[in-house]
Formats: structure tokens, C-alpha cells, sequence
């Protein structure tokens, strides 16, 4: 018998003493597991769930880039693996204060047949068991037994004939949600993929819209993924203390942060091809909190480090903030370095001269400059949060990168919209946004006492915040209450938690290009308060227009839970045809 003994990393690298498993996460986005897609946590969302708004949904999706048609053994989750999804609720503590670990069983119950469905019998047919911890992972309850996860959308003679399992796939997926013990709605199971962007222009050089005759294309239409949704009481969210009525749409003790992982166990043993044995302790191989950080925000040689170590973890260790101090993506923006060679880039901008006086180029040094006296009542104030926002000269994104991916956004100066600020960025303004819970790294981070915008709202836009701060700064039903906090619509989305509909690609390359900056009053270049009645300059206007030209999912969400959409169907699909 030969025995070969694996450390979980993603491909099952063979263990040379490592002291340091790897992990990694999204759409193949890190070496090691795109060996692994079981294991492979391809995007999160958290939001206020539009027809329900007592209640947050989370949604951690898992498996990426699966063909309809892949039988015969059609994808479901792994049975060897945790999944989970973490929520933190108190900053003065480091940790996760509640966490969701689904596990999986898969039985044959036609092992007869090479056929995944025939004659009302499923096989490599999956089951859960979801348990919850309320008390820092110390011990876990469980809340959903023998939970059904629907079948594969195979075709109609497999679903719906009587030599199938004779039943509309619709009706299979809808009975597929359970309801907890505590109360929580769960759905496990196969979805469309709901994230949308062009996955082939995006890694060809940044050709995002593409520049040639070709036409941009969502890279992950018709494709599927595996969904785990979870309809959470806000109550059951709240942490300890806290009212059950917020004080006001940006109460602090409302903010969650939410990132999801998958973890294995540490030893594989591998006998014959037919025997297959786990032990030891899990180790996590998987983790995603904020979309497209491993993707595009740190480069290749730092990846499975990335996703070896917890947002906790992340936090204390300053070896990967240099990437958000000095995104790579923004050397692709700065015309001065290698902007002229990434056209479609084009229209977006980063500030050298805000102001006439900031710079927000790589290595320069932002508002590092800003005397002691000038921060004084803000939140960059050494009293206050400076050692975190402004830690040193030549980081100049520590401002606005940084905390959106860090640390969420506080309500103070000089986060809050320039309307009300009489121009002076550092001046109390529009309050916008408070989701800061400054206690991890690399998480989704959702104030839940914002209410939802109508999903059937003219309003409702896939560009979240930074919708949400164009109406702040030029709607008339928002200016002309100056530094008073209204509810505009969108400040429910991204980077304030994630919807499903949400532009995530668009939004951070405006974020990187100063868009951010701008919002709070640190204007673009072109603008000249002296010529200029209104900073919407034609700087301003580029970034704001500009699009990816994908700008929404391939299917319509669903307006009730678990609000993905169903999956695509192997007989209904053809990528080789796909425009």
C-alpha cells in the first residue's frame, strides 16, 4: 500500500515541512487553487434584503466558471470541506463573532447507471448540515439538518420527464429553501453566476472596453456557480448592547463585516483511486471578503500569501498595504508612467495637483503633508485615526484605497460629501457613509441601518456609492439641505456591503482613479474654483462615464430569496457562440 500524504493547498501540493499553508479565492484568481474549485470562493455579497428589510442576506458563492453541460458528473460541493461565512460586529474585538459552517454529504442512489439523474434516482445527490456559532467559534449548534441542495438544471428529460425526476426544475430549487432552527432562510445550491465582467479584456492589458473591432463580453455569461444564501434576522446580527432600533441611517453599532471561506482537512491520504482518506485539523484554503482584491489589486507572487492569513491577520501584517497605498492598476492610469500604453483606460484620471496642491499619483505623498493644526477635529487627526489613514509620506492611497478595503469609512471629515463644505475638503460636509469597523482586513462591510433602494427604483443604480455621491453633490433635493443627513438612494451600495447588481469592476476602477477623492471635495486637476461655477469638470466626467460596457448580470435576479438567479440549463447554453 502506498500512502502519499498532502497538505491542503488548494492542489494538494506534497508537504516539505511548510510552516505556512496557502490559500486562495474568486474566479481562479491565485495559483493554488485554481487546482481546487471546490474549494474556490468566487465572490460574496451582503445587503438589506429588498422585501424584507428586518433582515441582512449573505451569500458566499463557491466553485467558479461551470459549463451547464458538464456532465456526467455534474458539480456540487465538496464533501471534505467547511464552508463558511463570517461576521463581525464589534470593533473592540478582533475576531469573528458569528460564524455559518456548512458541511455536505453526497450519496449515489443509482450507482447502476453512468446517467447523474434516471428514473427519479440522483446520484452524487448532496446534502447539509449547517451549524452556527454565536460565541467567537468557540461552540457551534446546529440549525439545519439533512438541508436539500437542489439537482444539476442537466435538461428536460432529466428534470422534468417521468424518466427523470418529474418535476418542474423551478419547484425543485424553490423546495430546496429551508428554514433554521433559529429562524434564518438557507439556500445551497447551483445558480447563475451573478457576477459580470469582461474576464478576457480585463486580463488581456487592461483592454476593458475593448479597443479593437472585437466587442466587449461578459466572460462569465451562461456559466454557473454554487450558492450559499443565508437570510439573517438583523437582530441575530447586532452585537452585544446594541439598540434594537438604530439611532439613525449611520449608526456605528450597526456595521457587519462579512467574508466567507472554505477550509480542508490538513492530511490527505490516498491508498488507491478509490480510497481516499482525511484527517487532522481543517486548514483554510479559501477566502473572499471584498470583490477583486486578490484579482486585481494584489500582484501574482503575493497571492497564496494573500489567502494564506484571516482579514485579522491582514490587518496586523503592513507587508500587503503597500499595494493599496500604491495600486499597480493605477500605473496603468497615469499617463506620466504607463497610462498611454492602456487606451481604454482612457477616460479615467487620478489627481496630481488637487486643489493645486495634492497629489495622489503613486509615491507622492497625498495629505501625509497636512499639518497636525489642519486635521484637528477629522478623522485624520492623530487623536482620532491618523496613525491608520495617513501612517507616511510616499502612500498617498492610505486616504481612500485603504480604508475601503481595511477598514470601511467613518462618519467625520473628511468622509462626508463636499456639499456643505464652503470648499474646504477638511470641513464638515454632507454626511454619507459610515461603515468603519477598523478591527480586520479584507472584508465586505455593510452598515444594515440603511435601508434598501427598490431594486424598481428609476433611482436604484448598479454603481452604488458612487451614484449615491453624484446625487449628493447635484441633486437639488440633496444640495439645498447642505451638511444635513438625508437617505440618498444607493448609499446601500457597494463598497457599503455588496448587491448582487452592483458594477463592482466599474466602481473600483473609479475608485483608483480619484473618484473617491473627489466626492469629499479633493477635485480633479481641470477644476479652477476661480473660472470654474461647478467642480463637475470634464476630468470628473470622464471617470464618472466611464464604463466597461458590462455593465449588468446575463440573467434577471430573482426579487425574492435567495435572489440569484436559476441556473443556466446544459442543453439551453453555446459559449461558442456567445456575443
Amino acid at each position: 500500500m502506498i500512502k502519499l500524504y498532502f497538505r491542503c493547498l488548494g492542489c494538494f501540493a506534497l508537504i516539505v515541512c511548510l510552516g505556512q499553508t496557502a490559500q486562495a479565492s474568486s474566479h481562479r484568481e491565485a495559483p493554488l487553487i485554481a487546482d481546487d474549485p471546490l474549494a474556490d470562493n468566487t465572490d460574496v455579497y451582503a445587503f438589506v434584503s429588498p422585501d424584507d428589510t428586518s433582515t441582512v442576506t449573505l451569500i458566499a458563492n463557491y466553485i467558479p466558471m461551470q459549463l451547464p453541460q458538464g456532465g456526467p458528473n455534474y458539480y456540487t460541493f465538496g464533501e471534505d470541506i467547511r464552508y463558511e461565512i463570517h461576521v463581525d460586529n464589534d470593533a473592540k474585538m478582533v475576531g469573528d463573532e458569528i460564524t455559518y459552517r456548512f458541511t455536505f454529504t453526497r450519496t449515489n442512489e443509482d450507482p447502476s447507471t453512468f446517467f447523474n439523474i434516471r428514473l427519479g434516482a440522483e446520484n452524487i445527490k448532496a446534502t447539509y448540515t449547517l451549524e452556527r456559532s454565536m460565541d467567537r467559534m468557540m461552540t457551534f449548534d446546529t440549525i439545519v439538518t439533512n438541508g436539500m441542495v437542489p439537482a444539476y438544471n442537466i435538461g428536460p428529460r432529466s428534470i422534468e420527464s417521468e424518466v427523470g425526476l418529474d418535476t418542474m426544475y423551478e419547484s425543485l430549487w424553490e423546495n430546496s429553501i429551508m428554514e433554521a432552527s433559529t429562524g434564518e432562510m438557507v439556500f445551497a445550491g447551483p445558480a447563475d453566476d451573478p457576477f459580470f465582467v469582461d474576464l478576457g479584456g480585463v486580463f488581456d492589458l487592461g483592454d476593458s472596453p475593448r479597443q479593437g473591432d472585437e466587442p466587449s463580453r461578459d466572460g462569465l455569461a451562461q456559466f454557473n456557480v454554487h450558492t450559499l444564501a443565508i437570510k439573517v434576522p438583523k437582530a441575530t446580527l447586532l452585537k452585544a448592547g446594541a439598540a434594537s432600533t438604530p439611532a439613525n441611517i449611520l449608526d456605528g453599532d450597526y456595521v457587519i463585516g462579512v467574508w466567507a471561506s472554505a477550509s480542508r482537512p490538513a492530511i490527505r491520504t490516498i491508498e488507491s483511486a478509490d480510497s481516499i482518506m482525511d484527517s487532522g485539523d481543517y486548514v483554510q484554503v479559501s477566502r473572499l471578503g471584498m470583490p477583486l482584491t486578490n484579482e486585481v489589486v494584489i500582484p501574482i507572487g503575493m497571492k497564496d500569501y494573500w489567502n494564506a492569513i484571516t482579514p485579522y491577520q491582514e490587518l496586523a501584517d503592513t507587508v500587503l498595504d503597500k499595494y493599496f497605498y500604491n495600486p499597480e492598476l493605477a500605473l496603468y492610469i497615469d499617463t506620466a508612467e504607463f497610462g498611454k500604453q492602456v487606451p481604454a483606460f482612457a477616460p479615467l484620471m487620478i489627481q496630481t495637483a488637487s486643489l493645486g496642491l495634492y497629489d495622489f499619483t503613486n509615491n507622492a505623498d497625498g495629505l501625509f503633508g497636512l499639518p497636525q493644526s489642519a486635521r484637528s477635529g477629522t478623522a485624520l487627526s492623530d487623536s482620532a485615526f491618523g496613525g491608520l489613514l495617513l501612517p507616511g509620506p510616499k502612500q498617498p492611497r492610505s486616504v481612500d484605497l485603504w480604508p475601503i478595503f481595511h477598514t470601511g469609512v467613518p462618519n467625520l471629515p473628511p468622509y462626508q460629501l463636499a456639499t456643505g463644505k464652503a470648499g474646504n475638503p477638511l470641513a464638515a460636509g454632507k454626511p454619507f457613509i459610515n461603515n468603519f469597523l477598523p478591527n480586520g482586513g479584507d472584508m465586505l462591510r455593510l452598515n444594515m441601518a440603511v435601508p434598501p433602494t427598490p431594486r424598481n427604483s428609476d433611482a436604484f443604480s448598479s454603481e452604488g456609492l458612487i451614484a449615491a455621491a453624484v446625487a449628493g453633490l447635484t441633486d437639488p433635493g440633496f444640495t439645498g439641505s447642505g451638511d444635513s443627513l438625508q437617505m440618498i438612494p444607493n448609499m446601500d451600495g457597494f463598497p457599503n456591503g455588496r448587491r448582487l447588481e452592483d458594477d463592482v469592476t466599474r466602481i473600483e476602477l473609479q475608485a483608483v482613479s480619484g473618484v473617491v477623492l473627489a466626492a469629499i471635495g479633493l477635485w480633479y486637476d481641470d477644476y479652477d474654483p476661480d473660472m470654474d461655477d461647478s467642480p463637475v469638470t470634464e476630468q470628473l466626467l470622464g471617470v464618472l462615464n466611464y464604463s466597461t460596457e458590462v455593465e449588468a448580470n446575463d440573467r434577471e435576479f430573482r426579487s425574492t430569496f435567495p435572489y440569484v438567479a436559476l441556473p443556466w440549463r446544459g442543453t439551453e447554453v453555446n459559449h461558442t457562440n456567445l456575443r
